[in-house]
């Protein structure tokens, strides 16, 4: 079975072929281009040099969210756009656990860590055992101390993941102090492998023409036009 997986939830841009549970080609990136821009000639690129026809795919992964408004839709409409066109079943994983994914041989509790400003993030905590994810706190948006105070209290070591981590270190540690600890940089940027890899163990697939991103937290745009609905009702 190949495997095309796709992760533009982010800064990051993440593109794999997998083929019967082995990376055939792989490419990451953290340089600041615009995804609309740089992840389709990507995916044809990864095509050409695995020397694959996108008809040979037999399912496709992609990073619904959390993330950026407008990474994880570029990524979520090349996704189903390409499951449509070439009728293959589509399969969306929170680009939290494909980020914890990359620590998953870590024994103990893993978060994720993506800056969503204001002192707050989008995280998660989670486990892995045989490769088998458990969530211990959802994947969502928090205020990075909710997320401070919950691992404190599972007094169990921490490992944070993540490029963004380093924003939030020093309140990390002081928080957590030896509880904590951090992983190496080549762990930072989200893989679409390990994508894939999560995506393998999904029973079901998702409906293509209803799959819609997991933003986890509305638009600022919707959150001000709320307000004023509010504001105009009293």
């Amino acid at each position: 079975m190949i495997w095309l997986g796709i992760d533009t939830s982010n800064t990051p841009l993440s593109i794999a072929l997998v083929k019967d549970g082995e990376v055939l080609i792989e490419e990451s990136a953290t340089l600041p281009v615009t995804h609309s821009l740089r992840a389709m000639p990507v995916i044809e690129e990864l095509f050409a040099k695995a020397k694959l026809e996108p008809g040979t795919i037999d399912r496709i992964a992609v990073s619904e969210g959390p993330g950026s408004y407008t990474g994880v839709r570029i990524g979520v409409t090349i996704a189903k756009t390409l499951a449509w066109t070439l009728n293959k079943p589509l399969v969306g994983i929170s680009s939290l656990k494909a980020l914890a994914a990359n620590a998953q041989l870590y024994p103990h509790l893993i978060c994720p860590i993506v800056d969503a400003r204001r002192n707050n993030v989008y995280s998660g905590v989670f486990r892995f055992d045989q490769g088998v994810i458990t969530a211990l706190k959802d994947d969502g948006h928090y205020s990075l101390d909710e997320m401070l105070s919950f691992l404190k209290e599972q007094l169990a070591p921490v490992l944070f993941v993540g490029k963004d981590t380093a924003l939030h270190r020093a309140l990390i540690e002081e928080r957590l102090g030896e509880q904590a600890s951090f992983a190496p940089l080549s762990l930072h940027v989200p893989r679409a492998s390990a994508l894939i890899d999560l995506a393998m163990q999904e029973e079901q697939s998702a409906e293509v023409h209803t799959f819609v991103p997991e933003y986890r937290r509305l638009a600022e745009a919707e959150v001000n036009w709320l307000k004023e609905q509010q504001h105009g009702n009293k």
